[in-house]
């Protein structure tokens, strides 16, 4: 088939990459004049691992990232424990991978680049044109691609092609968003293999994790966040770095040694987050990816993860049957269960960590830990964190 891939997230370039290697004809377009990522820290957890070591590509990622066995969280001042997942109770092999972005990205990007596809850059996809036999891609000066046969979007969360779904959604803002930065690894006072979270009620959110390294620094980096309304930012920028450090030192002293790092506001980047979930992630000729298809909080941590299951079971899909529709239905069936789970519980979880409400902060204080310490709990809470809990994509190997 000819196949368009909209993005060069992990989900764009996992598809492309796994489309080709079938012997499809694959364009990739992106939106960027050069190729590159957004973001900071991820966590690959052994569901996006299983991925990529299907690339082949589990060795070269390992080496650039840091083994995470613990997730660890404390509410302050009080210290007490409101978050602890070990994935050791899922078995001795099981673990997350932390990673700079630009690590996973380079990865694939030089996997894509050995494959026989063609990278086109400078296109920002706006729209797409479709009869009975193909579909073509329309950019922003509304110049025509194609036809193809597919086009697979993995543009991300502001996606301008959700319309086309079966069941389109719009995505609603939500309130809290992340400031983030990436900086050299403190050393002393931080455990290399954890990530480590501070909570001061349910409003207040700072997460350090360890990211290992990748093309562009020298030494291990770790990625700092500090959770924030968007709607607040103006204020911190307003407000200066000195006063929000300092709020940030009362809360957590440790962490002096990677404030002392941020010089500027630049330093640390807004993300803001939006959930939406596509019913049936695919339209006519065209299939959703990754946040295209299920954009939520990053609270759990499975964005990335999820692009890449996405990507392996759509190219599963159109392994079995070269009939367009019916691997499109393929593909949404593999994926319903286990999307439709962790959307509802990043929906159900994130106002615990990140909203307003001080009865749940009370209820996440007095309740999660005491909870988590239940066998059967210790097991769902790690399943849920690594990406295991659901029904997986059939032929996964975890």
């Amino acid at each position: 088939m000819k196949i368009a891939v909209t993005g060069c997230g992990p989900a764009g370039l996992t598809a492309a990459i796994m489309l080709s290697g079938q012997g499809h004809d694959v364009t990739l377009f992106e939106r960027f004049a050069s190729p590159r990522p957004i973001g900071s820290g991820i966590i690959l957890q052994p569901t996006g691992l299983a991925v990529l070591r299907d690339l082949g590509l589990f060795d070269e990622i390992h080496a650039l990232g840091k083994r995470i066995d613990r997730i660890h969280g404390v509410t302050m001042p009080s210290r007490r424990r409101v978050l602890n997942v070990d994935y050791s109770v899922l078995g001795d092999d099981y673990h997350g991978l932390a990673v700079h972005r630009t690590a996973l990205f380079d990865v694939l990007y030089k996997k894509a680049l050995t494959c026989d596809l063609k990278i086109l850059n400078n296109v920002d996809v706006q729209d797409v044109a479709r009869s009975d036999q193909a579909i073509a891609i329309v950019d922003q000066n509304h110049e025509r691609f194609g036809a193809f046969d597919i086009v697979v979007d993995a543009s991300g969360a502001g996606t301008h092609l959700r319309s086309h779904a079966v069941h389109p959604a719009r995505p609603r803002e939500l309130e809290y968003g992340a400031l983030w930065g990436a900086f050299d690894w403190p050393g002393a006072n931080f455990d290399s293999n954890t990530l480590e979270q501070r909570y001061v009620g349910a409003h207040t959110m700072i997460g350090v994790l360890p990211i290992g390294r990748h093309s562009g620094v020298l030494n291990d980096q770790v990625a700092f966040f500090w959770s924030i309304k968007t709607r607040d930012h103006e204020r911190w920028l307003c407000n200066g770095l000195e006063s929000w450090k300092s709020t940030v030192l009362a809360i957590w002293p440790d962490t002096r040694v990677i404030l002392d790092q941020i010089t500027a506001d630049s330093d640390m980047a807004l993300a803001k987050y939006g959930h939406c979930t596509l019913r049936t992630p695919f339209g006519h000729r065209i299939a959703f990816l990754g946040d295209a298809a299920h954009s939520t909080s990053p609270q759990l941590g499975q964005g990335a993860n999820m692009a890449l299951l996405d990507a392996w079971a759509l190219s599963k899909a159109l392994e079995k049957s070269s009939d367009v529709r019916t691997a499109l239905k393929s593909y949404a069936a593999s994926r319903r269960w286990h999307v439709r789970a962790f959307q509802a519980a990043s929906l159900a979880l994130t106002p615990f960590y990140q909203s307003d409400s001080r009865v749940l902060a009370l209820l996440r204080d007095g309740l999660f830990d005491p909870v988590a310490k239940l066998p059967v709990a210790r097991r769902v809470v790690a399943g849920l964190i690594s990406g295991m809990l659901g029904r997986l994509p059939r032929g996964l190997r975890v």
